[in-house]
Order: structure tokens, then C-alpha cells, then sequence
């Protein structure tokens, strides 16, 4: 006896979803996972912080941005939850009046959690450079470590990385320089400072 094929996954089930959960549809699938930790919500005010003064505001950077926060995209059949997103200003010029986003993000960071760990660097990987975003961040907070790609010739190609005790300057935020360190508020400072001489 041959069985149904499964029903695919639609928006209603998304909505559907409870309230606690973000939830996503990958692949087909629906994919609910917790709201972020107090460590990764606060990388992620920070990191946003970063970049919306000099690239959001033009205040010491050369503005031209637009930045959100767990924006809900919709990207052909998928329907993704990125911890940021930025688009340059050109391509989106006013605010849209939906609750989610069709025009593909032009820079992208994921903050690496347990949760969110193998669909952020394998699914969402693909999708995103499927769509064209051209810039990917990945920021783990545990690792105190920074990776970036730029989507070239449509691979992911590592432009750069920064670890603890480092400063970010990499594409395409290059125009700024400021300390990885600065972006975890529960880290122990003295862990990252160095040795004295």
C-alpha cells in the first residue's frame, strides 16, 4: 500500500507556530527553534550598534544602510530569520509595508548557537548565496570569533576573520575598524586582555 506523500509545509503553518519560538521554513520543512540566549541577543545589540552609527546614520562612516534586526525574509520558497540584516540604501529606499522582506538582504550575519548552529552553516548557507545576498557574517560568541564570506561566482569565499583580541574591519564594513572584544558584554575582560610584561 502506498503512502500519502507528505503535505507540504505552507505560511499557516508557520503562523501556526507558537509564540516563543522563531520559526522558519527551510527546505520545505518547518523549522522552530527557541528565541536567542541573553549572550546572543546581546552580540547581536552590539554588533547592530556597530555598524548603525558609521553605516546606518553616517555618523564617522559613510552611511547608506539600512539595518534589522530578525527580519523575516522571504527568499523564493524559504522563508528565513537571519539575527541581522542590512540593505544598502539604493535597494531599499523606503520602509516596506509588510511584515516580511522579498528583496534579498545585501549582508547577512548569523549568530552561531546551539539551536541554530546546523541550520545557520548548512541550509541558510545555501540558501542565501542562492539568493544572491552577497556578503555572509558568522559570529560566535562562544568562540569569540568573527567569519566572513563574500558570495563570489556563487561560492562563499572567506575574505577574512577575527578572533578575541582583534579588531573587525572586514567587507562589507571595512570603512570601520572596532574591537571583536566589544561585542561580548558577559565575556570576562581579563580573559581576553593580555599578558602583562
Amino acid at each position: 500500500m502506498a503512502q500519502a506523500a507528505p503535505r507540504p509545509v505552507t505560511y499557516a503553518d508557520l503562523e501556526r507556530a507558537p509564540p516563543h519560538l522563531v520559526a522558519e521554513i527551510v527546505d520545505g520543512v518547518l523549522e522552530t527553534h527557541p528565541r536567542p540566549r541573553p549572550r546572543h541577543a546581546s552580540t547581536s545589540l552590539k554588533l547592530g550598534g556597530e555598524l548603525d552609527f558609521p553605516y546606518g546614520r553616517g555618523r564617522g562612516g559613510p552611511g547608506g544602510w539600512v539595518f534589522m534586526a530578525e527580519p523575516e525574509l522571504h527568499l523564493g520558497r524559504d522563508v528565513v530569520v537571519p539575527d541581522l540584516a542590512g540593505w544598502r540604501r539604493e535597494r531599499m529606499p523606503v520602509e516596506p509595508d509588510t511584515a516580511f522582506i522579498e528583496s534579498p538582504p545585501d549582508w547577512v550575519c548569523e549568530i552561531l548557537s546551539p539551536s541554530t548552529r546546523r541550520l545557520d552553516l548548512g541550509p541558510k548557507r545555501r540558501i542565501y548565496a542562492g539568493a544572491g545576498v552577497p556578503f555572509l557574517w558568522f559570529l560566535d560568541p562562544d568562540a569569540r570569533a568573527l567569519d566572513a564570506f563574500a558570495l563570489t561566482g556563487g561560492q562563499w569565499l572567506p575574505p577574512g576573520t577575527a578572533i578575541g583580541g582583534e579588531e573587525v574591519s572586514l567587507a562589507p564594513f571595512d570603512a570601520i575598524r572596532f574591537p571583536l572584544d566589544d561585542l561580548f558584554p558577559f565575556a570576562d575582560p581579563a580573559a581576553s586582555a593580555p599578558p602583562e610584561t
